[in-house]
């Protein structure tokens, strides 16, 4: 399920980029196209990853949020962060990211899990 490239950086999207729309997923540098992107939020929804749910504004549109399993990622998505940027040298993770993943991981994971769970609480009572 995870083990292509494009559903870890949707992953990732949701997490520290804070997408939420099809077309902020669409729009990201990395250039994925709309079959994949499609079959990749679909896939991580049937797999309980991800939540669809209708766009407040617009009855055309759905919005994707992770589940309480798909927030279990983060721990994995912050030590590829740091292998990332420990490799990289033109990485993209602002210094004040990788100070606090580096120092403290437990309390970013935890303060990243609680925020989204708690935005989807928030979502799916409406």
């Amino acid at each position: 399920m995870l083990g292509d490239r494009w559903t870890l950086l949707i992953v990732r999207d949701l997490v520290f980029r804070g997408f939420r729309e099809y077309g902020q997923f669409l729009a990201a540098d990395e250039g994925i196209s709309t079959n994949i992107l499609s079959e990749r939020l679909e896939r991580l929804r049937c797999a309980g990853v991800v939540v669809r749910l209708d766009h407040p504004t617009d009855g055309k549109k759905f919005v994707y949020h992770l589940s309480e399993k798909g927030t279990d990622l983060i721990p994995l998505l912050v030590e590829l962060v740091l292998w990332g940027a420990k490799y990289t040298p033109n990485h993209a993770a602002p210094a004040e990211v990788l100070r606090e993943m580096r120092t403290n991981p437990e309390r970013m994971i935890a303060g990243l899990r609680v925020a989204l769970l708690k935005e989807l609480a928030a979502v799916s009572k409406r």
